[in-house]
């Protein structure tokens, strides 16, 4: 009841006029069954805005923090997370996560929506990074269809750290089901569960548009929270598999001096430069001029000019 009256008579109302939010693809959301919702995570605010537009309630692992605060806020947030169709969801891995999963399992089994975020947590930056596998178990266990779903905008709407959001448009793109049928009776293989995490994290970048990066967000946040101890301005993440692209401009030259320094993994860079004509023609005769010694003396002495006489005297032997 109070997720109803919440939806349908109070913040869904005011959300609707403040934010404007845009919708694609809603008819993709099964109208009735247990399905579950894989979407990025860019705020907050992605657990409010998603369950508003979705015709049907939608039930939403979040983090076990929200659950266990502590004092007067601590409850408040507690009781409003689970009146508001939320779950708690250790996100410390092993049988905790197990224990989260099998909760969100239950709800599937009702029939009822699942929401979740396959990275595990808020994105640091902006970017989409590597989805965690516990996900896949959960489809793989249960063979519900799979609805990927792509928030727009909406780190700009609450970035992480800000309290009072800013009042701006906000996009959902709702993808088509995924089906992963062909791994029936797999899904204790963690090679089929990483396939199927990195599937639906294609889908969700090719949804979002996002820049994808090839580590967990978790270890990039910790990352960040280390350089922010210490004073220091933490790198930006780079996915370590990407090759370092170089473009060519001009002719090469064959033994030319190497760069000073290598690009960065994914950097664009300048080798060389252009040359007219006239130069690269300068540049060939001075190559000439310095060439060693030796690759002149390799070739041996250079043969003495005939001037008629060695014919002549083979002709008179």
């Amino acid at each position: 009841m109070f997720y109803w009256i919440m939806k349908r008579l109070i913040i869904g109302p005011v959300l609707n006029l403040l934010f404007r939010p845009w919708v694609k693809g809603m008819d993709n959301v099964p109208v009735d069954g247990p399905a579950v919702l894989v979407s990025n995570h860019l705020s907050f605010s992605d657990s409010i805005f998603l369950p508003l537009a979705v015709p049907r309630p939608v039930v939403f692992l979040a983090k076990s923090e929200y659950f266990s605060g502590k004092g007067f806020k601590g409850r408040l947030t507690a009781t409003f997370f689970r009146l508001a169709n939320q779950l708690p969801m250790d996100r410390s891995g092993g049988a905790a996560s197990a224990t989260s999963l099998s909760a969100g399992q239950e709800v599937l089994n009702a029939g009822g929506i699942l929401g979740i975020y396959p990275e595990g947590t808020r994105s640091p930056d902006g970017r989409l990074y590597r989805g965690k596998t516990g996900v896949a178990k959960l489809i793989l266990a249960t063979g519900v269809p799979v609805i990927p779903v792509a928030m727009i905008g909406t780190d700009k709407v609450q970035p992480i750290g800000r309290r009072i959001p800013n009042i701006r448009r906000i996009g959902i793109i709702v993808g088509e089901p995924l089906d992963f049928s062909r791994y029936k009776g797999l899904e204790d293989d963690r090679f089929v569960q990483r396939s199927v995490t990195d599937e639906i994290m294609y889908e969700l970048m090719r949804l979002s548009g996002q820049e994808y990066v090839d580590v967990y967000a978790s270890s990039v946040k910790e990352r960040l929270a280390a350089a922010k101890a210490a004073g220091k301005k933490a790198p930006k993440p780079v996915d370590e598999h990407r090759r370092a692209a170089v473009r060519l401009e001009g002719p090469s030259q064959a033994g030319g001096a190497p760069s000073a320094a290598a690009p960065a993994p994914g950097e664009i860079s300048t080798v060389g430069r252009n040359r007219d004509a006239a130069s690269l023609e300068e540049a060939s005769k001075e190559a000439s001029r310095e060439a060693p010694r030796s690759d002149r003396e390799a070739s041996g002495p250079a043969p003495a000019a005939d001037d008629g006489t060695n014919g002549r005297a083979d002709a008179a032997q």
